[in-house]
């Protein structure tokens, strides 16, 4: 199997993961991964997906445009390439959970994912929820990142606090046991 990447976008509806799946489907095609969110009131869907060995990507493209273009959706698919793992081994990390809240303004992301890029920090998944205004609360941002144990923490909490207060927001550091334990339902 040949696997690809797939991302959708396109204004929110029903039904637009029933057509994509299902397009996915009679082409014979195995979802291995799948994430998909709306953010205001667009569509974002990403998709890792196995092909048949006799699959063409150039019929899944024309496929999926065919049958997603009439529902104003537009279809992007690139081929996985896996590449040799490298001679490092890997890296042990923990994760945690980076929460963000304040007034809104350009460069709140990109001031605290740079700080979280330079301590070497991988960041798994953002979601972040501007309202706009000043109002702390109607501006929340959630990292979740693997840290490398054999990191300064201190050092990356104290840059991560430092960032915060010069874009006046407030921020939250938790190891994700301890987000998850606090924020369950």
């Amino acid at each position: 199997m040949n696997k690809i990447i797939l991302a959708v976008l396109g204004q929110d509806r029903p039904g637009i993961v029933a057509a994509v799946t299902g397009i996915l489907f009679k082409q014979n095609c195995n979802i291995e991964n799948v994430s998909q969110t709306i953010l205001q009131t667009e569509f974002a869907g990403i998709f890792i997906v196995s092909m048949p060995q006799n699959g063409s990507l150039e019929i899944l493209q024309t496929v999926l445009n065919t049958k997603l273009t009439p529902m104003g959706l537009h279809a992007h698919i690139e081929p996985v390439t896996t590449k040799p793992a490298a001679a490092m081994p890997p890296i042990s990390t923990e994760p945690f959970v980076i929460t963000t809240k304040g007034p809104d303004r350009k460069g709140l992301v990109a001031g605290i994912s740079a700080v979280i890029a330079r301590h070497g920090v991988n960041i798994t998944n953002l979601q972040a929820v501007f309202k706009g205004g000043d109002d702390p609360g109607a501006n929340i941002m959630i990292y979740e990142v693997d840290v490398p144990i054999d990191i300064d923490r201190q050092a990356l909490h104290q840059d991560l606090r430092e960032k915060a207060r010069s874009l006046a927001l407030d921020i939250s550091i938790q190891h994700r046991n301890i987000f998850k334990t606090i924020n369950r339902i």
